[in-house]
């Protein structure tokens, strides 16, 4: 295996980019050719679907459109503009919830933003607003009067592909729910149908290996506490 997260396409085995791939929030500048994101989005694709249904649509952001609709969204942030995703938010519980806590504070504890740093919060949720501010965002939807839950779970296919195809070209990537809190606003910049629902959004680009969020590795609960056997010795 790779000893760093730093794999390129001719070392990287799919069990390699499963293992090594992690949440990027913090990016450089530099553009990602549209060749590439095409090669990636011809990869995702290939994702199974239920009776092959292939659910899925994609609009990739970069440039202008994209600086216009983070500007945009911060703008509506800042007046205090509710949100309105197309999908909302689970609510957790119990160690789901717990996981998640733990994340988030790791990710703060690296940032050095405290606990009672409401500014520095703040500041944070914008980021994520504005993609972590990546040079590509990208945003997957379906047709919004399809059936949720199987519908749903193909594009979360189709997501996780889309990362894992990112990694293996030396791109990063994070799954940024916050990027979806203005639906409206997504469809004015894209064109999006208004009947469509958006159900995620990625953000993608070159790695800031500086970037001190980037040195987190999350944790994953064990084999044995996920699976259970049966018929086997």
């Amino acid at each position: 295996m790779c000893a760093s997260r730093r794999c390129c396409m001719e070392c990287m085995s799919l069990s390699e980019a499963m293992l090594n791939r992690k949440s990027i929030r913090g990016f450089t500048s530099d553009s990602v050719p549209k060749e590439a994101l095409a090669r990636i989005i011809e990869l995702a694709i290939q994702s199974p679907s239920a009776s092959n249904a292939q659910p899925w649509h994609l609009a990739v952001l970069a440039g202008d459109p994209l600086a216009e609709l983070n500007r945009r969204a911060v703008a509506l942030r800042e007046a205090g503009a509710p949100i309105n995703p197309d999908v909302a938010p689970a609510d957790l519980f119990g160690d789901y919830l717990r996981r998640r806590r733990e994340v988030g504070i790791q990710v703060f504890k690296l940032l050095g933003i405290e606990r009672h740093d409401m500014a520095g919060r703040e500041a944070w949720n914008r980021k994520a607003l504005r993609f972590f501010d990546a040079p590509v965002g990208i945003f997957i939807y379906t047709d919004g009067t399809l059936e949720r839950a199987r519908t749903d779970f193909d594009l979360g296919l189709l997501t996780e592909a889309l990362c894992l195809a990112a990694m293996c070209i030396g791109l990063g990537t994070c799954i940024d729910q916050q990027a979806l809190c203005y639906p409206e606003l997504i469809r004015e910049i894209t064109g999006i149908p208004e009947a469509a629902r958006l159900t995620a959004a990625v953000a993608m680009g070159y790695p800031d290996w500086t970037f001190p969020a980037n040195q987190l590795d999350s944790t994953r609960e064990s084999l044995e506490t996920v699976t259970s056997w049966h018929g086997f010795d």
